[in-house]
């Protein structure tokens, strides 16, 4: 695993808009740019980047943008500036060879989970979810903020679940994001077939992998993916998977699920981590829960659900490739991530 150097002391990030500009939310995007200044990084925006269109730009102009930011000796480290939809579309005009021969850090979250799983699957170059560059908007910063912030200058300190989340997501009224609900996350064994809640002990290590589910549904079987090769790679290592669920059904979760097991992808699980679905329609946990136990309850990997992953907030920040070790017990977790 390639993992590139972290950005130092007024060290250039580079910003590219590979899915939504950022024109319709300039404000709340140049709090979170000053935040990052604050902190000693200076920025490079690309030209796309402050454009009110999704996606930003054309998929070529996208990828260019994209390109020249890896290309360009000056830039230390390349974050997308937003999420949105359409990166499939740029994915063809990413430079693999560019990319490849001059590594950087490319952080993003939610739909550039497919720059992400090109480049650690495909490319063996760890990649960092959880956090797109306008991700510092709030006053004051929550933790889980400034943890990302220390991971930027290469700070990688363990991470613990969170006691209260936000049901309710942004709250337009208050400019805030409102913890209200206690967070759990539901620890289930395979035991006779099925999934069963346990309160015992879970401690596993394994590669992490993994991203928006939504994402990664469609990008399964494309030339942009290698999940296959990268389980086989780490096969000894064992793999935990994380899974960001934005809006899929509980029937396409399970379809997503049950077609990467017909692959051979959780063979070398130690564990499948689902954070908290962000829109869940008139379906609950247990809509989800009782389809995902038809496809892990035959295999010998215990399930996690509800975690502080994704887009309910606060959540994790998360490398893709990093060796991590995981503790689950009684609702609460522990994640610590080494660059082995």
């Amino acid at each position: 695993m390639i993992y590139p150097e972290f950005p130092e002391y007024e060290d250039v990030i580079g910003i590219c808009a590979p899915s939504a500009g950022v024109g319709s939310k300039e404000e709340s995007f140049d709090l979170s740019l000053e935040v990052l200044a604050d902190e000693g990084f200076n920025i490079y925006e690309t030209d796309s980047v402050r454009n009110d269109d999704v996606p930003s730009a054309p998929a070529r102009i996208r990828g260019e943008e994209f390109n020249s930011l890896f290309e360009d000796d000056d830039i230390a480290m390349v974050m997308s500036a937003s999420g949105g939809d359409f990166n499939v579309e740029m994915l063809p005009y990413i430079d693999q060879e560019l990319v490849a021969s001059h590594p950087k850090w490319f952080s993003g979250y939610s739909d550039p989970t497919a720059i992400e799983i090109l480049m650690t699957t495909k490319l063996d170059i760890a990649t960092i979810y959880g956090v797109n560059a306008g991700a510092w908007d709030w006053r004051p910063l929550h933790d889980f903020q400034t943890y990302a912030l220390d991971l930027l200058h290469g700070v990688i300190e363990p991470q613990y679940s969170y006691d209260l989340y936000s049901s309710g997501g942004f709250d337009e009224e208050t400019g805030s994001y409102i913890m209200d609900t206690p967070v759990e996350w539901v620890l289930l064994q395979p035991e006779d077939g099925g999934l069963e809640e346990s309160d015992q002990l879970l401690d596993v290590t394994g590669r992490l992998i993994g991203g928006c589910t939504d994402v990664l549904d469609w990008m399964i079987g494309t030339p942009y993916e290698d999940l296959k090769g990268f389980a086989e790679r780490y096969s000894e290592d064992g793999l935990i998977w994380f899974f960001d669920t934005f809006e899929l059904t509980p029937m396409g979760l399970m379809y997503s699920m049950n077609r990467m097991k017909l692959m051979g992808l959780f063979d070398n699980a130690r564990a499948v981590v689902f954070g908290r679905v962000c829109f869940t329609g008139d379906a609950d946990d247990i809509d989800y829960l009782s389809l995902l136990e038809r496809v892990f309850g035959e295999l010998d990997v215990p399930v996690i659900w509800n975690a502080d992953i994704g887009h309910t907030k606060p959540s994790m920040t998360l490398i893709n490739g990093s060796f991590a070790h995981l503790q689950v017990q009684n609702g609460r977790a522990e994640l610590e991530m080494e660059l082995l």
